[in-house]
């Protein structure tokens, strides 16, 4: 059955919507939450597994100390308050990827509960607006398997031919983060939930708990959407669309619900409350199980875990590692650096924030550490379908090379060659330099000579000069700089063709 979509304009007239975000982080330990399996990303299937997270007979957990300690830092990153006491509960439900047919997990007694981010959603007329999110919660749990279903058009388990299951994943540490119904104007709501992920995922990434990988799963979001006529105080039925793995999939995953919703409403039909799978390619949603309450899952206290109870003096102590808050950083790097919202938009975009402050602590001046990473290194990058961290160049680097452009050692052309040394693990810019022999030619003698002949070659640009079109000297200059393969010093060359010229 086709869904029948109300215009998004239309919607936003006459609907309200509460949205609910359920964001799950990987945390990156070394093992899992409640044994000594290995978690690196990308093994052989089947290969990270024992007993214990397999859930064979027998088989004892035990918590990751490690992991309680990420989970504690989120929560108070995120203002919550932090348990004195909590304990796992066991969440029963059959699904090929949960080997235990259970999931360790949290439910009325989380780690970290009552907190609040508040989120920057930009906009078109300036600075933004600033949205208080409520955290309802956030706690500890595993991960499962990965199931791959093969054969069928959809990558789905329904028309497949078969099933693969890799549990590799299965018992990876998770903190899944809740926040509470989120109520804004209607047309706000996509870019409110877009700019909540992107701004907790930051958060995450500050904090060094997770790699934070949308790409990879290693965060994903859960998006729930309700919707209530204008005017009307209760909820709506909600739909969840599960595991989102992109900010701008959160945008669409939202937009389209709305437009769903609210097509079943105006036929006068009632919301099905489900769980659906967001297709990247389409932009569009589909059913795929009706959804659970609480008592379907049938929680019960883990009785193989004894409680956790951090003590007051530890969560004080970890309170004193959180980092900079990310968006306050971004406030103070951008009036520091004096960039417009622009540029610090498309610095935070390329992912070069760090390395533009890297660059600049190590000497350079910011407009230039941003120069080098937006343009010529961001192009290299993408030439190499990797990140901008991921190239072999450091910040370190990149200063120097800018501390050669302010001493006239080498101008920005020349610099492009350098870079390429560096790519190349030729030495440091000086010797990149040396050996290459790209340094500048400023003595005068050589320039003069570069400089008569350009004018004896070209007569005309010559007597435009001299008839005080100054501005036709850059011609010549050109053709200077090509005769001395770009390591000409193109200011002493345009004082010498004005002096030689009149």
């Amino acid at each position: 059955m086709t869904d029948v979509l109300v215009p998004f304009d239309d919607v936003i007239t006459r609907y309200d919507p509460a949205l609910g975000l359920e964001v799950h982080v990987e945390l990156n330990t070394n093992t899992k939450m409640f044994c000594g399996c290995p978690t690196e990303f990308g093994a052989e299937p089947n290969t990270q597994v024992c007993p214990t997270c397999l859930g064979l007979p027998g088989a004892m957990p035990v918590v990751n100390g490690k992991a309680v300690e990420s989970a504690i830092r989120i929560g108070l990153a995120l203002n919550c308050d932090i348990a004195e006491w909590c304990r796992f509960a066991r969440k029963n439900y059959f699904y090929p990827d949960m080997p235990k047919n259970f999931q360790t997990s949290q439910y009325d007694e989380p780690i970290a509960f009552d907190g609040w981010l508040d989120v920057t959603v930009p906009s078109e007329e300036g600075e933004g607006e600033t949205v208080r999110v409520e955290i309802e919660r956030a706690h500890m749990e595993e991960d499962t398997g990965k199931s791959t279903h093969v054969g069928g058009a959809t990558g789905r388990i329904h028309g497949a031919d078969y099933s693969l299951v890799d549990y590799n994943r299965a018992g990876i540490p998770l903190i899944e983060i809740v926040t509470r119904p989120i109520l804004v104007p209607a047309e706000k709501a996509p870019a409110v939930a877009r700019a909540y992920v992107a701004q907790l995922r930051d958060l995450i990434v500050a904090l060094g708990v997770s790699d934070a990988r949308m790409d990879q799963g290693s965060i994903r979001a859960d998006v729930n959407l309700s919707l209530a006529p204008k005017g009307v105080s209760r909820l709506g039925t909600r739909s969840e669309t599960k595991n989102v793995n992109s900010l701008r999939s959160v945008e669409r995953a939202v937009r389209f619900e709305m437009s769903r919703h609210a097509g079943i409403l105006d036929a006068g039909g009632a919301v099905l409350q489900e769980t659906r799978h967001f297709h990247e390619d389409t932009g569009t949603t589909s059913s795929g199980r009706e959804k659970s309450d609480a008592e379907d899952y049938r929680y019960f206290p883990e009785p193989d875990l004894v409680p956790v109870a951090p003590s007051r003096e530890w969560v004080e102590e970890l309170r004193g590692t959180l980092p900079e808050n990310p968006t306050q950083k971004r406030a103070r790097l951008q009036a520091e650096w004096a960039f417009s919202d622009l540029e610090m938009r498309d610095t935070v975009g390329a992912g070069a924030l760090d390395l533009v402050e890297q660059t600049v602590a190590a000497g350079a001046a910011p407009q230039s550490a941003r120069k080098w990473w937006l343009t010529e290194l961001a192009r290299r990058a993408n030439d190499a379908g990797v990140e901008l961290a991921e190239l072999s160049v450091t910040p370190a680097q990149v200063a120097e090379v800018q501390a050669l452009v302010d001493a006239k050692t080498i101008n920005d052309k020349l610099a492009r060659q350098v870079f390429d040394g560096l790519l190349a693990g030729e030495g440091t810019p000086e010797e990149i330099v040396a050996a290459r022999g790209l340094a500048v030619v400023s003595d005068d003698g050589a320039l003069s000579a570069a400089v008569d002949k350009a004018i004896a070659d070209n007569p005309d640009v010559a007597d435009k000069i001299r008839d005080g079109k100054v501005a036709a000297a850059g011609a010549l200059i050109g053709a200077v700089m090509k005769e001395m393969r770009g390591q000409a010093d193109a200011g002493r060359v345009r004082e010498l063709i004005l002096e030689k010229l009149g």
